[in-house]
C-alpha cells in the first residue's frame, strides 16, 4: 500500500511544477485542483497517521497554497467585523 506521506510529498512537488509554468488566471485554476486533490489526502493522513500528522500536512498545504489561505483569512475577518 502507498504511504500517504509519500503522496503528500508528491503533491508538493506537483504544486511547484505547476507553479513553474505561466498562467492566464494567476494560477487560481491550478490552486483549485490542488485543493481538490489535497483535501482527501489530508483526511487520509489524519485517519491513518493521527491528528498531529494531519495538522502537519495541513500546515504544509497552507504554506504551499498561501494565497488562497490569505484570501480566505481576509474574507473571514471581513465577515466578522474586522478591518
Amino acid at each position: 500500500m502507498i504511504d500517504p506521506l509519500i503522496l503528500i510529498g508528491l503533491w508538493v512537488v506537483l504544486a511547484f511544477v505547476m507553479a513553474a509554468f505561466p498562467s492566464n488566471d494567476n494560477h487560481w485554476r491550478r490552486a483549485y485542483v490542488l485543493i481538490a486533490v489535497g483535501m482527501p489526502m489530508l483526511f487520509w493522513i489524519t485517519w491513518r497517521d493521527g491528528f498531529l500528522m494531519g495538522v502537519l500536512a495541513l500546515i504544509v498545504g497552507g504554506l504551499v497554497l498561501r494565497w488562497p489561505v490569505y484570501f480566505l483569512w481576509r474574507r473571514f475577518r471581513q465577515s466578522f467585523g474586522g478591518k
